[in-house]
């Protein structure tokens, strides 16, 4: 490990995180500033070193393990028994000794019977179609038989985030200029990569492969139709010449993380929709303060509005409102379609991840991905049930959306977004429910929350009820608005945050609570080094981490951890850590996988008996001047005649035991 480095934290695609939130009002820094500065007093500590000894005490294992930093560095009392993997740049991809990785699925690999080879020199969007698709984000594996929890057999659920232009196509070049280069087909060849791909697996003599000619294996695509339900459905906003009723859609873009729900369905999350669109009326058009909330530009980042014309904004003006929702759909009736809830807001939805309520009610955790964005939560209207799926099919369509908001001392509250109440009246614009989540960022500004940041998945921990928010990072944060701790001004390595609902340990844990409380996890980058960055004492050189992700949690409570946008200058690659949440080896962060060169790790999901951890492989080679003809890795292939290719792999133990223990 170098010991300087300049972290590496340019976005790949440039439209992304461009931090559209006007006037960020109190940070989370400023909260968290405050905080401690009043535990210091309360500890009888004084003046700013005093604080800063008391900080440095707090984030090293957070209240629970405060006992353990005497722990020396060379050991530790963490519960998960793999030998770490030390940090590194490669081609390849590692995991600890005893386990192995099996590439399951790759990009182009066949998903319905009637797929094409994959022949990356002529891609056509036929092909790409019945293909799997790019850029594998989101993964659940669904048992099967359906209600079973059978670990060797099951179907691998993926959504597919975005393109990478310049890797999928020969001749293009690298950068923005590249993408503005695709053809008309080369651009819809992108829409069909997009959506979701759904496969049948099964685990046979120890690896898993995918099962051809499966009945359940289906696309699902930028051109699939898609119904519109819940408040919103049938508003002016969302009407368009190809649908004057505003109640279907073609396909689902930017599906990133996401989430699945008690009753068997998938929920995946619209993410970065904004770099699609392109047109005047970005800067002079009548929705142009709606679309600056949301990311939109006069020029997007791909060509697609040159050759598709729903994505020409001064042709089409409501075709954005049509994206950034939460779409739901029955992986186990390929013949279902699909539907987009529009009770759950529209914003960057990174992740819908459920609770169950202690009343029967379903909570769906979201963030929204953007530098001083916020965290979200719905609450059903209704219980669930769970002896009647059927009756569960439009349970989303009714409940009430919350924004976070963080207080000074350790409490939080949940905001209500609703028409009528508070600033949410015509007076500022919102005239019905509808508008409220068509514009839900705009309505959220109202309300004054905590801009976060960039929240991206946030997860309840089922063995203790606790909701973990990952913060990537926010490289936007100036100096003006922290008050001198942390989580920092430019806050390039992002740090993770532990919500406490009324009851959590219990079983009368209450999600739909507008209170709680909340507490840091783990500030993220190298100790020592990175100023603010604070683990478990006990972490070793391999532990630390940077921009954390998304997250799963095992059978034990164990904090999963992926990354995106590792310092690479440094040498340090994208991976997966693991933490203890509770008990002496909490926040003891060790290294489990790392990504070959330019790749994010996302989607980390366990099968019920926890042998097998399946992980999507995001943008292998994606780094600076990598193209078609030179990328800086060919993972999985390695072969001369094959470019990078997303994909899912599957870790397993070589003695078939649990991942971790």
């Amino acid at each position: 490990m170098p010991d300087t480095y300049v972290p590496d934290d340019a976005p790949r695609i440039e439209i992304e995180d461009i931090g559209s939130n006007p006037a960020p009002r109190e940070t989370i820094g400023e909260v968290m500033e405050r905080r401690l500065s009043r535990r210091a007093a309360l500890f009888g500590l004084g003046g700013a070193a005093a604080a800063a000894t008391l900080t440095d005490q707090l984030l090293a294992a957070a209240e629970p393990a405060m006992a353990q930093a005497a722990v020396p560095m060379t050991g530790g009392p963490s519960s998960l028994t793999f030998r770490e993997i030390p940090h590194g740049m490669a081609q390849r991809d590692a995991v600890p000794e005893g386990y192995e990785i099996q590439t399951v699925i790759r990009w182009g690999d066949a998903v319905v019977p009637e797929a094409p080879d994959f022949d990356p020199m002529a891609q056509t969007p036929e092909k790409q179609a019945q293909q799997f698709g790019y850029n594998n984000d989101f993964l659940d594996f669904r048992p099967l038989p359906q209600g079973s929890q059978n670990s060797d057999r099951g179907l691998l659920v993926v959504n597919h985030e975005y393109t990478d232009t310049q890797l999928m196509f020969p001749g293009i070049g690298a950068g923005r200029a590249g993408r503005m280069r695709a053809t008309a087909e080369q651009s819809q060849t992108e829409l069909m990569a997009h959506g979701l791909s759904v496969v049948e697996i099964r685990r046979q003599t120890g690896r898993w492969q995918v099962v051809q000619n499966s009945r359940y294996n289906r696309r699902i695509t930028g051109e699939t139709e898609i119904r519109i339900s819940g408040p919103a459905a049938g508003h002016d906003l969302l009407k368009t010449a190809w649908d004057p009723t505003g109640n279907r859609v073609l396909g689902t873009l930017n599906n990133c993380a996401g989430g699945n729900t008690p009753w068997g369905t998938i929920l995946t999350a619209e993410e970065n929709f904004n770099q699609y669109f392109s047109g005047e009326a970005a800067r002079n058009g009548a929705q142009a303060e709606s679309y600056r909330r949301y990311g939109i530009e006069a020029q997007g980042a791909y060509a697609w509005s040159r050759h598709i014309e729903r994505f020409d904004l001064d042709k089409h003006p409501n075709e954005p409102n049509r994206f950034g929702w939460i779409v739901e759909f029955d992986p186990y009736d390929p013949n279902s379609v699909p539907v987009k809830r529009t009770a759950l807001g529209r914003f960057k939805h990174e992740g819908a991840t459920h609770a169950i309520n202690h009343d029967g009610r379903v909570v769906i955790y979201s963030g929204d991905d953007e530098r001083f964005d916020y965290v979200y939560k719905f609450v059903t209207a209704r219980p669930w049930n769970p002896n009647d799926r059927a009756a569960n099919r439009d349970l989303l369509d009714e409940g009430t959306l919350y924004v976070a908001r963080f207080h000074d001392d350790g409490k939080m509250e949940w905001l209500p977004l609703v028409h009528g109440q508070g600033p949410l009246t015509a007076a500022n614009g919102f005239h019905s429910q509808a508008d409220v989540l068509i514009n839900t960022r705009r309505a959220a500004d109202l309300l004054q929350p905590t801009p976060m940041d960039r929240p991206e998945d946030v997860e309840a921990n089922p063995a203790n009820g606790r909701v973990y928010v990952m913060l990537t990072n926010n490289s936007n944060r100036t100096a003006q608005q922290v008050n001198a701790s942390n989580p920092r001004a430019r806050n390039v390595h992002g740090h993770v945050i532990e919500i406490v609902p009324p009851g959590a340990g219990t079983s009368s844990v209450d999600h739909a609570s507008t209170e709680g409380r909340w507490e840091i996890f783990l500030m993220a980058g190298k100790p020592g080094f990175d100023a603010g960055a604070r683990y478990h004492r006990a972490t070793s050189e391999s532990g630390w981490l940077s921009c954390p992700d998304n997250c799963a949690f095992d059978s034990k409570g164990r904090l999963w951890i992926a990354t995106d946008g590792a310092p690479s200058a440094a040498g340090v690659a994208d991976g997966i850590w693991a933490a203890d949440t509770q008990g002496a080896g909490r926040a003891l962060t060790k290294q489990f996988y790392r990504a070959p060169t330019g790749a994010e790790v996302c989607g980390p999901c366990f099968t019920p008996d926890g042998r097998t951890l399946f992980l999507a492989i995001q943008h292998p080679g994606d780094d600076a001047g990598s193209t078609f003809e030179k990328p800086s890795t060919r993972w999985p292939d390695f072969a001369e005649n094959m470019p990078p290719r997303p994909s899912v792999i599957a870790i397993v133990k070589r003695d078939g035991g649990e991942i971790g223990s």
